[in-house]
């Protein structure tokens, strides 16, 4: 479910016109507790969170968690504090990842033109759709009726004209509802939201926006292009105040494109020896790179996240000379970015290592390494990394898959209840 700022004029109804409304964005509702709800309906109605160790993060909450005010990011800590009744789910990667593409392929049924933005949410253009499935809105109860009699899932479904109107109609349509953005309406609606309701706002953009005298989607419309320019940049400001307008001409792309390859972990105790850090940081490199290879990907830009005791997270990157899908490389950066943090003397709590800047590597230019060319021809460092990923195949343990997180240990002495992920 999303946390974006919501406004209540904004959920009147805006009319029925439904003329160039092609594009539906699909959002699962609270889609990781639901898949779990779907596989044990006993704790329907309970307040259930979906996280792992008392030191890891919340994925995924219930609205009966939700009311107590816990939500996903919010450390398991703070989220059993604040709801000590909940019955707490050990995450299930790939049960979510299989639900996921299920539903994937009843979107596909519909168009070809789906788009998943992630695991939970996908864009679909079904103005190619109309004359099999009828209107749009037609088509969105459709998705919604299949979604939920073959996974027990819900979904909403914001329509608009663009993919921002419909990402945004499908938050104000939570839970489990439909809501239409005429094309005509496009620009009231926008109107009425906080500007921190567009996805391209963050909190800092949000902040640099406010010391200008802007909050609101209406402000930052009315407002002096250069006055936004100066408060955010050049090229986010004319960006920011073209969907302030509603301009935005991204089209639907089917397929998934990785933006990001990931994986972090939290540690059992909070470690202040760096060694330890960095051999950790080896092994997310390596798993970085075999999701790498497994997707035919290259990356040219590698990022270290580091949360310290005091929960403070620093994020430092680097630019490679060449792409590369090598976990050698990886680590290498890595290493050099995580020497290069400050942690004014604290304890790290969180590693994480991202790949970013990705492109095909069947079309991408990759020299080899030092290692690799002073090496005997016998095997490189790439083939021998591809063995281990065949090895991890055959032992059932995979590449993690982008953004998921790997618990460094288990806390005890908790009184919430914990329910076992196997099911047999």
């Amino acid at each position: 479910m999303s946390r974006r700022p919501r406004s209540a004029p904004a959920e009147r109804d805006w009319g029925h016109d439904e003329v160039g409304c092609s594009i539906l964005h699909v959002d699962l509702d609270s889609f990781c507790a639901s898949v779990e709800l779907a596989r044990r309906p006993q704790l329907r109605g309970l307040p259930v969170i979906v996280g792992g160790t008392a030191r890891g993060v919340v994925l995924a909450a219930t609205n009966e968690a939700r009311a107590f005010g816990v939500h996903p990011e919010m450390t398991m800590t703070t989220a059993v504090q604040q709801c000590p009744q909940a019955v707490v789910v050990p995450p299930d990667h790939r049960a979510y990842r299989e639900v996921s593409a299920g539903i994937m392929r009843v979107l596909g049924d519909i168009t070809a033109l789906v788009e998943q933005v992630s695991v939970d949410e996908a864009f679909l253009d079904v103005g190619g759709a109309r004359r099999r499935w009828g209107p749009p809105t037609v088509i969105a109860q459709r998705v919604r009726r299949q979604v939920r009699e073959q996974f027990g899932l819900a979904c909403s479904v914001g329509i608009g004209s663009t993919k921002l109107v419909a990402r945004l109609a499908s938050g104000h349509a939570q839970p489990d509802g439909v809501l239409l953005i005429p094309r005509a309406a496009t620009v009231d609606f926008l109107r009425t939201l906080p500007v921190g309701a567009l996805f391209a706002v963050g909190e800092k953009t949000q902040d640099a926006l406010a010391r200008w005298g802007i909050s609101s989607v209406a402000e930052l419309a009315d407002a002096d292009v250069s006055t936004v320019q100066h408060a955010v940049g050049r090229v986010a400001g004319a960006h920011l105040v073209d969907l302030a307008w509603g301009r935005d001409p991204r089209p639907v792309h089917p397929g998934r494109q990785e933006r990001t390859v990931g994986a972090e972990a939290t540690f059992a105790t909070d470690v202040a020896d760096l060694a330890v850090v960095e051999e950790k940081a080896h092994e997310l490199a390596d798993r970085c790179a075999a999701r790498l290879r497994t997707n035919g990907l290259v990356t040219r830009t590698i990022t270290v996240k580091i949360r310290t005791s005091d929960h403070r997270t620093l994020t430092r990157s680097r630019t490679l000379a060449t792409p590369t899908d090598v976990g050698r490389e990886l680590f290498l950066a890595a290493r050099e970015l995580v020497a290069g943090v400050d942690l004014r003397g604290l304890p790290v709590h969180l590693v994480g290592v991202v790949a970013e800047g990705l492109s095909p590597a069947a079309t991408s230019i990759r020299l080899p390494t030092p290692d690799e060319a002073s090496e005997a021809p016998e095997r490189s460092r790439w083939e021998a990394e591809r063995a281990t990923d065949q090895l991890r195949g055959r032992s059932g343990r995979g590449p993690i898959p982008a953004g998921a997180s790997q618990s460094g240990g288990v806390s005890s002495g908790s009184t919430t209840t914990i329910v076992p992920a196997d099911l047999s």
